[in-house]
Order: structure tokens, then sequence, then C-alpha cells
């Protein structure tokens, strides 16, 4: 699997609510997960390999030892409280990083690979990641959220900076 690179125009696209949770959507997020690991990222959405499916896998285990890999089908945010500014990162805008403004926590809903509904509080690396994600499937990359000074600081830089159209994880080499 490749990681389309902003501004490619999958990335604007709302992905499609997954119909069935079956083998072909549990081999798409295995993949997607070993592409985000070659990527050394924490999160990836579907969209940002070209596949419009509401299908996101997140691993913070960086974080937290004790976290275990979680795949979201058709999550959505429920609700949200608070509010921080944190350090936002993107394996479709590699080497540009920007604080952006969130909730501080947020419930979610959605499905595991089980078709098992799930229904949880998040916050924390975990909560960005999952807001981050869900943006992605919404067809919203987090530059879009940046104030317009920092949008146009951004534009300058990555048209000097952006990498082709693909990210290829497995020609990567050790220090990406």
């Amino acid at each position: 699997m490749n990681i389309l690179v902003y501004p490619n125009k999958i990335l604007a696209r709302p992905a499609e609510p997954v119909e069935n949770i079956d083998e072909h959507i549990a081999k798409t997020a295995d993949a997607m997960l070993k592409t985000m690991y070659l990527a050394k990222g924490i999160g990836l959405a579907a969209n940002q390999v070209g596949l419009l499916h509401r299908l996101v896998v997140i691993d913070c285990s960086h974080a937290d030892p004790a976290f275990k890999p979680l795949t979201l089908v058709n999550p959505e945010i429920t609700d949200s409280e608070g509010s921080e500014d944190g350090e936002e990162g993107c394996l479709s805008v590699p080497g540009y990083f920007a604080k952006v403004k969130r909730p501080a926590a947020v419930e979610v809903k959605g499905y595991d690979l089980n078709g098992r509904e799930l229904l949880f509080q998040a916050d924390g690396l975990l909560g960005r990641c999952i807001q981050h994600e869900i943006d992605h499937l919404d067809g919203i990359c987090f530059v879009e959220r940046l104030g317009s000074l920092k949008k146009t600081m951004f534009r300058k830089k990555w048209n000097k900076i952006r990498p082709g159209d693909l990210l290829v994880p497995e020609e990567m080499g050790e220090d990406e």
C-alpha cells in the first residue's frame, strides 16, 4: 500500500460507511497497520491509502505500552468536551508539524473487526489521534484546521518540500 500525499484529491473526499465487516475489510485493516508501521506512524485512515472506506487503524503503544492496536470501522465522535492545543503531524503531510486546537476528550462510537459495537471515551494522544483520523474520513487534512496565517505559511513551505504524490513506505530509510 502507498500513502497518498496532500493535496491528493482522494484525501478531500469523504469516505463511505462500511456495509459489511468481512474478510476483505480485515485484510485491508491488516495491510493498513503494516503500512502505518513502515511509515512510522500512529494512525492511518483508509482514504490515505486511496480507499474510501470509513476504516482507521491506530497504535499509540509507543506512549503507553499497555495500548493494543485499534481498528475502528465506521467511527464517529458522539460527544466532546474541553479544548486543547497539541502538535500534530500526518503521514500524508510528511515532515510538517503544527499545533492544532481540538476537543480535549471525545466519546467515540464504532465497530471492531468482529462487528461488535464499541463505545468509549478517549483523551490525550489517543483522543487526538482518533479525531485526526476521523477528520481524514470526512475529507479533512489537519493543515486545513490551521489558522489563516499558519495555513499561508504552510502552503509556502509545502510547495518547496512536498514529495511526490505517493509515499511508498517500503522504500523509506530508517531515518525517515
